[in-house]
């Protein structure tokens, strides 16, 4: 059974033009016009929403998230996604003269970052998978402070899930339009990042261009990519021998629907495992906890809804599982924990 507007629709038995607003409505509509993944550890893997943060701490890194959504709720969004990102050209740091005392100041390479990122989401009848490939170029603002610009190429594939319908009409014009078969829209995404041992910030653009794609006749009209925006930034205070506090708050918002705003605050113990709460403006609480043991990293956030359909639902469930390679203490002075 499909919702709309409180009424129950068999979406077995669906005819095209109505279905034709309801794909209008789930593609430019939902979530108030989120059109991409929301996720509840951003902060934990920022190079999800800011190309530039690609290769910023000098690890090589690979990310896998799983993201389950109003669970029990039939026909909820479903998201899965794997990123890595790595720096390259990397080159020590050097002892170079400065008068009556030396100076240690990072090598003139290793500048360079790169990564990729792949979704795939589920949310209802329609199935969306992207792709991103990202380009970022750090800079040494001073000895502890590093600027980051990144850019990224986008492409985003559209379709019907058209297993869970049957048409009243045999010869629909649905079972062979452009949606049916898919639908590919690129895009480019930018990103500034800054970074020190004390805190980090930063700022992004996705789908910069508000590319679109035509689907079905001239009076269906076209499905354009809105701008998402995004800002983060997170500070971390010591809070005795070997326990830190982390305030962090993110910001995004569409040329769609008003800003929404997660506000956060983790502890975190001997770097080594973390927990916290987070408030998601107008949406949810969100409980995280996560532990480091060597390179593997693990990640678990619940989100309690406060809208009402948390009565139907058992909440929302995330888990990220990380890897990460390589000594940047050779090669950087300082690292952006995970």
């Amino acid at each position: 059974m499909l919702q709309l507007s409180g009424r129950y629709i068999d979406r077995n038995r669906i005819p095209g033009r109505l279905l034709l607003v309801l794909m209008i409505f789930l593609l430019a509509g939902e979530a108030q016009g989120q059109q991409l993944p929301i996720y509840s550890q951003y902060l934990y893997n920022k190079f999800l929403i800011n190309p530039a943060v690609a290769g910023s701490d000098g690890y090589t890194s690979i990310n896998l998230t799983a993201r389950e959504q109003w669970v029990g709720y039939s026909g909820a969004p479903r998201t899965f996604s794997v990123s890595a990102q790595t720096r390259i050209m990397k080159q020590r740091f050097s002892i170079r003269s400065g008068g009556r005392r030396n100076i240690y100041r990072p090598g003139s390479d290793g500048r360079v970052g790169i990564g990729g990122y792949i979704f795939s989401d589920r949310n209802g009848l329609i199935q969306r998978t992207g792709f991103q490939t990202s380009y970022s170029y750090h800079i040494w603002l001073d000895q502890r402070t590093q600027l980051s610009l990144g850019l990224a190429l986008t492409g985003y594939h559209f379709k019907i899930n058209e297993e869970d319908i049957r048409f009243e009409d045999p010869n629909e014009p649905w079972m062979t339009n452009d949606l049916r078969r898919g639908l590919f829209v690129p895009d480019v995404n930018y990103g500034v990042h800054i970074m020190n041992p004390s805190y980090s910030a930063g700022f992004s653009i996705e789908q910069l261009f508000q590319s679109f794609g035509k689907f079905g006749s001239e009076a269906y009209g076209n499905f354009t990519m809105q701008r998402h925006y995004y800002a983060f930034a997170n500070y971390t205070f010591e809070a005795g021998l070997y326990s830190e506090l982390q305030p962090a708050v993110l910001v995004r918002m569409s040329e769609q629907f008003k800003p929404q705003a997660d506000i956060g605050l983790n502890y975190i113990f001997r770097k080594e495992f973390w927990t916290g709460v987070t408030y998601r403006t107008g949406a949810a609480v969100i409980a995280n906890l996560g532990f480091q043991y060597e390179n593997f990293f693990f990640g678990y956030s619940f989100d309690f809804t406060t809208q009402e359909i948390q009565n139907m639902t058992y909440g929302t469930h995330e888990i990220t599982l990380a890897f990460k390679y390589g000594d940047p203490r050779r090669k950087y002075r300082w690292l952006d924990r995970y």
